[in-house]
C-alpha cells in the first residue's frame, strides 16, 4: 500500500500532497503551522500592503474534500530516510515514501548580532513581527523611519523598494517617519545577481529614484540595536534592520543520513530522489535540484511548485510499476518588483527582458498563478494589485496607533 509522508507544507509539499490526494493516495502532511504561507509576498505583509490572511490559508481548507490527506500540525524533530519516516510532536510517522519539503531559513553567515537584532522574512510570523515593529515606531510620531536591508537578491530589492515607497508616502503626510532613509547593503557588485547587466542597472536606478541608498561591494560586519557596522568600518544607524542576505536549508535537513550539499541542502538526482535511498525525495528550498544542463536550479516558487507535482507523478508511476522520469522544469523566467509600476523580468529560457509596467504585469501574472496553484487568495491579491497601481500614493502602514494582529 502506498502511504506518502511529506515533511513541510510550503509550495513544494503542498503541490505534492494535493496531486496525490486528487488520485486517492494516502498522504500524511506534517508542518509546524496549520496553514500554508506564500513566502514571495511576505514583504508586502511586513509593509501593510497585504493582510497576513491574504498570504496564508488554513491547510484544512486547502485539503477539504481530499479524504486521503491527513494533516499533522507539529514540529518535526528528525528524519529517517532508511525507514521513510519522521518524528513530529513525539510521534513517529512512517510511510512507504518520504518527501522532504521542509523549506529554508535565514543564513546569517555567523555575522555578530544579526540573528538577535535583525528581521528575517521567511514566515508569516516574521512578516507580522516586522509589521508590528514598524507600526510601533511610527505610532510614536517622533523619529525618522531608518531602515537597512541586507542583501541584494529579489527579496532584498523588493523589500527595499517597498520601504522606500513607504518613506515617501510618510513624507507626503508630513509624518516624522518620512525623514528616514532606506539603505540596501549588498556584498556583491550588483543587485539581482542572476539577472542581466541591464536588469542590474535598472534595479539600482529605480531604487535610487524611489529614494533608497544603495551600497554595493560592502558587507555587514555586525548588527546591533542601533544599526549596522559595515565591513569597511563605516556605520549606518537604524532601528530596523531586515536580513535578506541569504538562506540555507531548514535545520531538519541536517538530521538525515546524508552529507549536506551547498547551502546545507540535500542533493538529489534528476528524478528528485535522494541517492542511495529508495522512495525518498527532497524538493523545494531544502534541495539542490539539477537542471537539464546539470546546473542547480534556483530557489524559486515556480521550481518548488513544479517539483512537487512532478514528485507526485513519479510516486504514482512507481506505484504502477513504471519507471520514474527526470524532472523537466519549465522555466518561466525570473523577476522582481521594485515599486509601484516598476519591475524587471527576464522571461523564459532565453531571458527576454522586460521592465516597467510590462514587467510588473508579468510579475503579477506569475504570482497570481503560483497563488492559484497553492489554492490561496489570488483574487484578493489581484484586487490589491489594481488598487496599488491605481492609487496616487505608495504603500502605507498604520501611523496613528500600533497595528492590531490580523492573523
Amino acid at each position: 500500500m502506498t502511504h506518502v509522508v511529506i515533511a513541510g507544507a510550503g509550495l513544494a509539499g503542498l503541490a505534492c500532497a494535493h496531486e496525490l490526494g486528487r488520485k486517492g493516495i494516502d498522504v500524511t502532511l506534517v508542518d509546524r503551522n496549520d496553514y500554508h504561507q506564500f513566502q514571495p509576498l511576505l514583504y508586502q505583509v511586513a509593509t501593510s500592503q497585504l493582510p497576513a490572511a491574504d498570504v496564508a490559508r488554513p491547510l484544512a481548507s486547502i485539503f477539504h474534500g481530499l479524504d486521503t490527506v491527513r494533516v499533522v500540525q507539529a514540529d518535526i524533530t528528525d528524519l529517517n530516510f532508511a525507514t521513510h519516516s519522521l518524528t513530529a510532536g513525539g510521534e513517529r510517522i512512517e510511510g512507504s515514501h518520504l518527501v522532504v519539503a521542509a523549506g529554508a531559513t535565514a543564513n546569517f553567515f555567523g555575522t555578530p548580532g544579526a540573528e538577535e537584532h535583525s528581521f528575517p522574512l521567511y514566515s508569516v510570523a516574521d512578516a507580522t513581527a516586522l509589521r508590528h515593529h514598524v507600526g510601533a515606531l511610527l505610532a510614536g510620531e517622533r523619529d525618522p523611519l531608518d531602515v537597512v536591508v541586507v542583501g541584494g537578491g529579489p527579496t532584498g530589492v523588493e523589500t527595499a523598494g517597498a520601504f522606500a515607497e513607504l518613506t515617501a508616502a510618510l513624507r507626503t503626510m508630513h509624518h516624522p517617519g518620512g525623514k528616514g532613509q532606506t539603505s540596501l547593503v549588498n556584498h556583491g557588485p550588483a543587485l539581482l545577481a542572476p539577472f542581466s547587466e541591464r536588469s542590474h542597472v535598472y534595479a539600482r536606478d529605480k531604487l535610487v529614484e524611489h529614494g533608497a541608498k544603495v551600497l554595493l561591494g560592502v558587507g555587514v560586519a555586525s548588527v546591533d540595536t542601533e544599526g549596522v557596522t559595515l565591513s569597511d568600518g563605516s556605520r549606518i544607524d537604524a532601528c530596523t534592520v531586515i536580513w535578506a542576505g541569504g538562506e540555507s536549508a531548514s535545520p531538519i535537513a541536517g538530521t538525515a543520513e546524508v552529507k549536506p550539499g551547498r547551502g546545507g541542502r540535500i542533493d538529489v538526482s534528476a528524478d528528485l530522489t535522494v541517492p542511495a535511498f529508495e522512495n525518498v525525495y527532497a524538493i523545494g528550498d531544502v534541495a539542490n535540484i539539477p537542471g537539464a544542463d546539470g546546473s542547480t536550479l534556483p530557489q524559486l516558487g515556480s521550481v518548488a511548485l513544479q517539483a512537487g507535482t512532478w514528485t507526485a507523478h513519479n510516486i504514482e508511476r512507481a506505484a504502477a510499476g513504471k519507471p520514474k522520469k527526470a524532472f523537466a522544469y519549465k522555466d518561466k523566467g525570473i523577476m522582481a518588483m521594485i515599486g509601484r509600476g516598476a519591475a524587471v523580468a527576464e522571461i523564459g529560457e532565453h531571458r527576454h527582458h522586460l521592465e516597467g509596467h510590462l514587467a510588473f504585469a508579468a510579475w503579477l501574472g506569475v504570482h497570481a498563478s503560483l497563488l492559484s496553484g497553492a489554492h490561496s487568495k489570488a483574487d484578493a491579491f489581484l484586487s490589491w494589485a489594481w488598487d496599488y497601481v491605481d492609487r496616487e500614493h505608495s504603500a502605507m502602514v498604520e501611523c496613528t496607533a500600533a497595528p492590531t494582529t490580523d492573523g
